[in-house]
């Protein structure tokens, strides 16, 4: 059961909202270390709790073709948009509160907690695409006993091409802090976000994410356009520049990854589109072989963003592997075969 919370806000829900594919769900607002979360939710309430995490750039909007399926074969269907990201609040860079994986970790597992009412007893599944697989990932290291399952489609990470060393010099991490936080100071984020995001610019960027063309997809564009154009966007996408440039070696996906196996209680699936540009299947490969306890699903086909290219593989494999991995938790409807 959700448990609401007090100060949530209401949204109207998908069916109220013109049609549009992308506004799926019941949306409300939820209060995190005074930041502004949005989130949404659709299925049956006595269903398997399964979150979404979106993707770097996107919001709770792109999973417009995964959410109802995934309701349908018996799931409670979360998703939320990543502080800096979407509806939800856009922060300026702060010391002492680092915007990177690991304080979207840290509200994940609050949001497990405080409005999905995830227990050691009922966990949740989490699938994230992205930046959200390595949301999804850090949650499942923090909090292992309200995750069930993780899939990633795929698992970014500059860190697994160049692995951040154990130990680093005091005076050299204090020189990469000055001169990563000075280059994006300098760095016009407030002349050029608004251009980039009122051009073609954007979606000449985004194709990159697919292999096929979305020139005619308006719905993708505009949930990606939007809050690019929020006045807070530039200081948002600074601020995360600097959190995700400075992590520690303990919060990018090589000691992530080594963490969830030593645990060997959460299974994970990796999802990689055969055609993604962003983050190469060899990346996917790599990590099967020096994680054999890992699983490897490859989408023919598809880009970055294999959900929403190709969703109907995706709910295939997803669900699939979800049969194989939880217990027999997913509802009758859900089981293959039913």
């Amino acid at each position: 059961m959700v448990q609401k919370p007090v100060d949530a806000t209401g949204v109207q829900p998908a069916s109220q909202a013109g049609g549009i594919l992308s506004d799926w769900g019941t949306g409300a607002f939820w209060r995190w270390q005074g930041l502004e979360t949005h989130w949404r939710v659709t299925g049956p309430e006595d269903g398997v709790a399964l979150v979404l995490v979106h993707g770097f750039g996107a919001s709770s909007d792109h999973w417009r073709h995964n959410a109802a399926p995934l309701a349908a074969a018996g799931f409670r269907v979360f998703s939320l948009d990543l502080i800096g990201f979407g509806r939800s609040d856009q922060p300026r860079h702060q010391r002492g509160r680092s915007l990177d994986n690991r304080l979207w970790g840290r509200q994940l597992t609050a949001f497990l907690e405080q409005v999905v009412g995830a227990t050691h007893s009922h966990p949740a599944v989490l699938v994230g695409n992205s930046l959200g697989g390595l949301s999804a990932l850090t949650a499942a290291v923090l909090r292992p006993d309200l995750v069930s399952a993780v899939a990633a489609a795929p698992l970014p990470d500059p860190a697994l091409m160049q692995p951040i060393p154990h130990r680093q010099p005091p005076l050299w991490r204090r020189l990469r802090r000055t001169i990563v936080v000075t280059a994006m100071r300098l760095l016009p984020l407030e002349l050029l976000i608004p251009v980039i995001s009122r051009t073609p610019l954007i979606r000449l960027g985004l194709q990159g994410a697919y292999r096929r063309s979305i020139r005619g997809d308006k719905d993708l564009q505009r949930l990606v356009a939007i809050p690019s154009r929020r006045g807070t966007a530039p200081r948002a996408l600074r601020a995360m520049s600097i959190g995700m440039a400075l992590r520690p070696r303990g919060a990018t996906a090589p000691a992530l990854m080594e963490r969830l196996g030593q645990m060997q209680q959460t299974p994970l699936l990796l999802v990689w589109g055969r055609q993604d540009r962003f983050v190469p299947l060899m990346i996917g490969k790599r990590l099967k072989e020096h994680h054999s306890w890992l699983e490897l699903a490859v989408i023919d086909n598809s880009g970055h963003c294999p959900h929403d290219e190709r969703p109907e593989a995706f709910h295939q494999v997803l669900l699939s592997w979800l049969d194989r991995n939880l217990d027999g938790e997913r509802p009758l409807q859900a089981q293959r075969g039913a």
